[in-house]
């Protein structure tokens, strides 16, 4: 297959990049905007293949894309492009909508204006594969079950709304035009190249340097972890054989408080790098909880394992230990974007998130 991919040089499109190229016989063309979370470090196992192109383009620009469609002739879309940090979207909404909306919106139009211009077997063929959140569904109880594809809308942040719009805008299409879409929603990632803006990357990152470890009110909100190797493998499974006006719900049964996430990367710190002051579990600090923090997510994620022939491989206590290991080996990466995108605010003092999926 021929994929364009947007948002490949940001958290999950990397991996799904790194899985294309480096598992399948797929070719790509990433297209992405290098906003402040994308790095083409992400990519760079992957650049030097002849199935790999990329172009530096937004997707709220219309004529750019129907360029790219016009001269790479995809036979699929696989859509991650977004702006997905929740503390961001309350600070400043407006490029959420900009980015999340009215880009998916965008896209979708390029994508049928092309999808029209095919023959029926090459029509009939393709697919628009939009990558989402469990965010989209609200919050859960304690006692709640997990979400799965038919659970309500019932989004409480800016950004978790405006995936949501761009949900539906995604499924109007299918509805509306016959573009043969569907949707995937996934629970939090987490892995290598995370940026560090997020919940597990900041604390490794300002356990690592004996900082402060800032933890939402009193850090009992549950979040499903899933491994962002896992959730590649599967959304390449769901680009290959999803039905259009499916949904997929991705999840790894692998629920974890905050705080239990916190104290597990202190003690895998504390023993593949001991800290000299002691325990790092004392450098914990519980802070005033964000404005609509939800307080569960989690996914059954039996329909997608059984529909795709996938199923998560890592566990958290895995997924985390390769992780943590990724940023005690990785510091020039981290510590280069810090030093060039921030100021101190959000990766050394009082802001953490719980987000969910991210593609950007």
């Amino acid at each position: 297959m021929r994929i364009l991919l947007t948002g490949g040089c940001g958290f999950i499109g990397s991996a799904v990049v790194r899985h294309l190229i480096g598992a399948t016989d797929h070719s790509v063309l990433n297209v992405d905007c290098m906003t402040y979370a994308a790095s083409p470090e992400t990519v760079q196992s992957a650049a030097s293949s002849d199935r790999y192109q990329f172009a530096e383009v937004n997707i709220t620009d219309g004529p750019a894309l129907a360029k790219l469609f016009d001269s790479f002739r995809p036979d699929a879309v696989m859509h991650l492009a977004a702006e997905s940090h929740v503390d961001r979207s309350i600070d400043g909404p407006g490029i959420f909508i900009q980015t999340n909306v009215v880009g998916t919106y965008t896209l979708l139009e390029a994508a049928r204006t092309y999808w029209q211009t095919l023959d029926e077997v090459a029509r009939k063929a393709f697919r628009f594969h939009h990558i989402s959140t469990d965010e989209v569904f609200g919050a859960l109880e304690p006692s709640d079950p997990p979400f799965t594809e038919t659970t309500p809308y019932d989004p409480r942040s800016p950004y978790s709304a405006s995936k949501a719009s761009s949900d539906h805008l995604v499924r109007a299409w299918y509805h509306t035009y016959g573009l043969p879409t569907f949707v995937t929603n996934t629970t939090n990632n987490y892995g290598i190249w995370h940026f560090p803006e997020k919940l597990i990357p900041l604390v490794t990152i300002n356990a690592i340097e004996g900082k402060e470890l800032p933890v939402y009110g009193k850090g009992e909100n549950i979040r499903d972890w899933l491994f962002v190797e896992d959730h590649a493998e599967a959304l390449v499974k769901a680009v290959e054989i999803g039905q259009p006006g499916e949904t997929y719900a991705i999840g790894a049964r692998q629920p974890r408080t905050n705080l239990e996430v916190v104290r597990t990367i202190c003690q895998i710190l504390d023993e593949l790098s001991p800290d000299p002051k002691g325990p790092r579990e004392r450098l914990i600090r519980f802070v005033p909880d964000r404005p609509g923090h939800d307080f569960k997510y989690e996914i059954d994620p039996t329909h997608a394992e059984t529909a795709l022939g996938w199923k998560a491989k890592h566990n958290f206590e895995s997924g985390i230990r390769r992780t943590v290991q990724w940023y005690l080996d990785n510091r020039s990466w981290w510590e280069s974007i810090r030093a060039r995108r921030y100021t101190g605010e959000r990766l050394g003092q009082t802001t953490t998130t719980t987000s969910g999926t991210d593609a950007k």
